[in-house]
């Protein structure tokens, strides 16, 4: 059977596939996250077991353009507005976190025998929790806009900006390797192209993001097209510069950050990541003996313990000391109590650097496997864990928690409506509420309706409401109504309704208002009143209403003045 898969790469490819959706299947039945489970496809497909990856260029390719278009994403996040506006909080815990990780990591790494090299390699990578696998928890538990999540996303900002400064440090550590010159020489004509690749990047935020993705805006399909071409062009110009890969692909998604179409692009390539990602870790399963993960079971459990228990001790020191409480410093501790698969790519790029060995490599992936595991159920169960570790949690709490008491009564801009779909009636209806002092925020696939908002001074987003990443991405938690304006379309060949969509996607968020949605006929009215719609809005019945309401006003004056004029009004 083997030998039948292994004939053609498509045969290979397609068995890969299969192994990966089953193992997702029981790692979902286990509450685990993808990532998880792909590292096992890798293990399992590799050699120490089925065997079955020999396509190795073929999946070299694939993998190497999901980690472009990983650290796009990355890179699409880190605008400088959103950088100011995360809080001291982030700063310092994120950043405090990062540095004590780094140095007890590395002391122990030096503790257990390994070289100082291997040491700072393995301290640096035990820094990086995993952004995909915490937004999903928190967003899965409704958890993404309280308090601690907020908190929770700004650490990962902080470290994001570690992952681009610790690439760029590899990228430059690596000039002039294997190339024949001088290292003076190389460093130079490096240094020379990453300053020009950074002038490009300045003016092209400056004069070019902003009117070009408006353009391409207009053709969904071809945003998300051109986002994957600028990804894979920035990270061959990364890569035949000397800079890496991996730097060109952020630098890719820095060059979009600032553009209103940024969390639109970002939901639609979320997909294209994961199963991007699925070919790298089938990559690194081909390269790694499970006899090594063996011999490095004890440092494993050292560190893996290290990052589960260490990292939300650092952030619950540091959050107590700030003046928070000591409930919302641990839901937010838990969250960094993992590595990330940037862990697994900074360690690929050391040994691709020969700063270290496959020793190290199969050092991080086991703790990964740990941690990614253990934390998740960490997270799915912290107010439980909460609860039951609570009376040894009074030290790391001060008096007077007057951070959190102002955090909490400060003015909030949430959203108290959110209008899907900025047509005429859409725009009416978030005028009128808007001149009555509600806060409305409209989402609209047409960046013409959104520049139009944003001119009217109404809070705007761009995307696809039937994206179920996007929809996690909006600020739904204080929206008291979601009212949905957008018409069903027959397409003739395919049926969707829209609405039916909303309903279902809504559900799966943060959101606990209620649901208003357009009607057009009575079946329509039927089926949004099983769909559980709390207010149907018929645009065309309440203007007849109101038509025929002023029409009869009319002819009642009218009447009386009839009756007035003849003498026989009663």
């Amino acid at each position: 059977m083997f030998e039948l898969i292994t004939q053609s790469s498509f045969n290979e490819i397609a068995a890969l596939l299969v192994l990966a959706a089953l193992i997702g299947f029981v790692g979902l039945l286990l509450r685990q996250p993808l990532i998880v489970s792909f590292i096992a496809v890798g293990l399992i497909a590799g050699p120490s077991v089925l065997d079955i990856v020999h396509s190795k260029e073929q999946i070299k390719l694939l993998s190497e353009l999901g980690i472009a278009i990983l650290l796009f994403l990355v890179g699409i996040k880190l605008d400088i507005k959103l950088i100011k506006s995360i809080g001291w909080v982030s700063v310092l815990t994120g950043l405090g976190q990062v540095a004590f990780t780094s140095i007890i990591g590395y002391l122990i790494g030096l503790m257990i025998g390994l070289d100082t090299t291997s040491s700072l390699y393995l301290a640096v990578a035990l820094t990086f929790s995993s952004t995909i696998i915490i937004v999903k928890l928190l967003s899965d538990k409704r958890e993404i806009d309280s308090l601690h999540g907020q908190i929770a996303l700004g650490f990962l900002i902080v470290q994001d900006l570690v992952v681009v400064m610790a690439m760029i440090v590899l990228a430059t550590i690596g000039i002039g390797s294997g190339h024949g010159d001088s290292n003076d020489s190389s460093v130079w004509h490096v240094a020379g192209s990453a300053m020009g690749l950074l002038l490009f990047v300045i003016l092209f935020i400056r004069y070019i993001a902003n009117p070009l993705t408006s353009l391409l805006a207009r053709v969904p399909e071809l945003l998300v097209i051109y986002a994957i071409a600028q990804a894979a062009l920035f990270a061959a110009v990364g890569h035949m510069v000397g800079l890496g890969m991996e730097v060109g692909g952020l630098l890719a998604g820095v060059s979009l950050a600032s553009t209103p179409f940024r969390e639109s692009i970002a939901a639609r390539l979320a997909p294209l990541r994961d199963f991007l990602l699925l070919f790298f870790f089938i990559a690194l399963g081909a390269t790694l003996d499970l006899s090594l993960l063996g011999s490095n079971i004890y440092g494993a459990i050292i560190f893996s313990l290290f990052v589960l228990i260490g990292n939300p001790l650092i952030v619950l020191i540091i959050m107590g000391v700030m003046g928070y409480r000591k409930r919302t410093a641990f839901l937010a501790g838990l969250t960094v109590a993992q590595i990330s698969e940037f862990s697994l790519i900074f360690i690929a790029m050391g040994i691709s650097l020969g700063h270290v060995s496959q020793d190290i490599l199969g050092l991080v992936t086991l703790v990964g496997i740990i941690t990614i595991a253990v934390s998740t159920y960490m997270i799915t169960y912290s107010h439980q864990l909460y609860t039951f570790f609570e009376p040894v949690l009074d030290i790391f709490e001060r008096e007077n928690t007057t951070r959190e008491q102002n955090s909490e009564q400060g003015p909030s801009n949430h959203p108290q409506v959110v209008v899907f779909g900025l047509g005429r009636l859409g725009t009416a209806i978030a005028t009128r509420l808007n001149e009555q002092g509600v806060i409305v925020m409209g989402v609209d696939f047409n960046p013409s309706a959104t520049k139009l908002w944003g001119q009217l001074g109404l809070h705007t987003a761009y995307g696809d409401v039937t994206d179920a990443e996007f929809i996690a991405e909006l600020p739904l938690r204080q929206a008291r109504w979601i009212v949905s304006t957008i018409p069903h379309h027959h397409t003739g060949v395919s049926f969707e309704d829209t609405r039916k969509t909303i309903v279902q996607l809504v559900e799966t968020t943060s959101f606990s208002g209620k649901l208003a949605a357009v009607s057009h006929s009575k079946l329509e009215t039927e089926e949004l009143n099983r769909l559980g719609v709390n207010l149907i809005l018929e645009p065309f019945q309440d203007a007849a209403d109101r038509a025929t309401e002023l029409l009869l006003e009319g002819l009642n004056i009218q009447v009386e003045q009839s009756q007035l004029a003849k003498g026989t009004l009663p």
